[in-house]
């Protein structure tokens, strides 16, 4: 009973919700959405191939960086490995 009580309160209260006031028609602003991505899609790809303008560079080891296993602890007699 409790839960057709609640039914019939939260459909009256709907039936006299009015929606809320858009700045522009629906097409309008779906236009503007798909014009905005288009133009970050044009952003993307226009830097896409920005990292092939130079020849690669050789990296050197980093002995500071974290979670490599290139510290020269080849032996596996240790009992952790962290």
């Amino acid at each position: 009973m409790l839960t057709q009580l609640a039914g019939v309160v939260l459909a009256e209260a709907a039936a006299h919700e009015e929606a809320a006031p858009l700045i522009a028609p629906p097409f309008v602003i779906g236009a503007v959405m798909l014009a905005t991505l288009l133009l970050l899609m044009f952003i993307c790809v226009s830097f896409m191939n920005l990292g092939n303008r130079h020849a690669a560079v050789d990296s050197t080891d980093d002995p500071h960086k974290q979670h490599t296993n290139k510290h020269g602890h080849h032996d596996d007699s240790a009992s952790s490995h962290h």
